[in-house]
């Protein structure tokens, strides 16, 4: 719900940038992509229920307590989640109960969506970490690797670019507890913070800053630094190697070249070229955002953080395909809304594109 008002905000501050773009434009853009929303979600749903509907397991004996159970509660639950009918009726039954918050999640008889929804302020705070990281050390050291282009400075950030880039999450979790937790002990590992007591954006992080509540801050920053440090340091190296390129094409082009010709000075010509490169910079930033909320599961794990990830992977492993279809319709949802959300931003920041 939250969406909505950050869609008004974007509607009235597109209105005529530039000449570029305009109200009916950017009204006509949205609607052109609501209709591509449908048959993604749609098609993402299906792939993982059909995928799931050809394992050769059994959920339902699962379900029901594995191998003490009796087949009286087999047969109750088969009826109860149309397993005894045809894949396009359990199909239906699995999206009509997403829609109406209906399906039950047959490990804890909760509706799904209220246990994402219940795990989401988690998902998404550590997401928010992730990301600050991202930012705060893709795009000063992407910036730095271009301006010292082939120097050994250079060389060195785009080795550690590689580096972040593929090393496995999980190994650099462990390195990180065993730096950060066990050997210089700088952070908690333990349960999370208890939120705020007046909540707003009901983010604990978010709602500590706005009421000015830091000893809560500082629990916030002590739990959640290192695992969304980990999760963004992957996405920090992408963004540097990207923002490295942006920046010199940017540098390369006519309109530098006429600047150097006036004599502009260098932090000039710094300042007209930073512009022009973070165009497509952020853009790349609303879709990593999304990529950090969808990316979670090992994260989670790792650091014992009950988020969405963590319940991904335990209805994985408890093969609770209610849950699974749930998140897999989150995550489509997430990455749709990113893409949507980089778009607007792409045409606000650039009047030159058209809707």
């Amino acid at each position: 719900m939250r969406l909505f008002p950050f869609l008004s905000f974007l509607f009235l501050t597109s209105y005529n940038v530039g000449g570029g773009i305009n109200m009916a434009g950017l009204g006509k853009f949205l609607v052109r992509r609501a209709f591509t929303f449908i048959p993604t979600l749609i098609g993402v749903t299906l792939i993982v229920f059909i995928i799931a509907y050809v394992i050769p397991a059994n959920p339902v004996r699962a379900w029901a307590g594995g191998e003490k159970a009796t087949q009286a509660a087999i047969e109750l639950i088969k009826k109860e989640y149309h397993l005894d009918q045809p894949w396009y009726d359990q199909y239906w039954f699995l999206v009509k109960g997403l829609f109406t918050n209906s399906l039950i999640d047959p490990l804890n008889q909760m509706p799904v969506f209220t246990n994402i929804g219940n795990r989401f302020v988690v998902t998404f705070q550590l997401a928010l970490f992730a990301f600050f990281f991202v930012v705060l050390m893709g795009l000063p050291l992407g910036i730095i690797s271009a301006i010292k282009r082939n120097s050994l400075t250079d060389m060195i950030l785009r080795i550690l670019a590689l580096i972040f880039i593929s090393t496995p999450i999980y190994v650099i979790a462990y390195l990180f507890i065993w730096l950060f937790f066990i050997h210089w002990n700088l952070t908690s590992l333990a349960g999370i913070p208890p939120a705020p007591k007046h909540q707003i954006t009901h983010i604990p992080v978010i709602d500590s800053i706005i009421t000015l509540n830091w000893n809560n801050f500082v629990e916030q920053v002590q739990r959640f630094w290192l695992p969304g440090f980990t999760l963004g340091i992957a996405a920090a190296g992408v963004l540097m190697r990207f923002t490295r390129n942006s920046f010199l094409e940017a540098y390369s082009r006519d309109s530098t070249l006429f600047l150097k010709a006036k004599g502009v000075p260098k932090m000039g010509i710094y300042k007209h070229v930073l512009k022009n490169a973070l165009v497509p910079v952020i853009t790349i930033l609303a879709l990593q955002f999304g990529g950090l909320l969808a990316g979670t599961p090992i994260t989670e794990t790792i650091f014992n953080l009950p988020g969405i990830g963590l319940y991904a992977l335990q209805a994985v492993m408890y093969l609770d395909f209610p849950a699974l279809i749930g998140v897999t319709f989150l995550y489509a949802i997430v990455f749709v809304t990113a893409n949507l959300i980089a778009d607007i931003l792409y045409a606000i920041v650039d009047p030159r594109v058209r809707f």
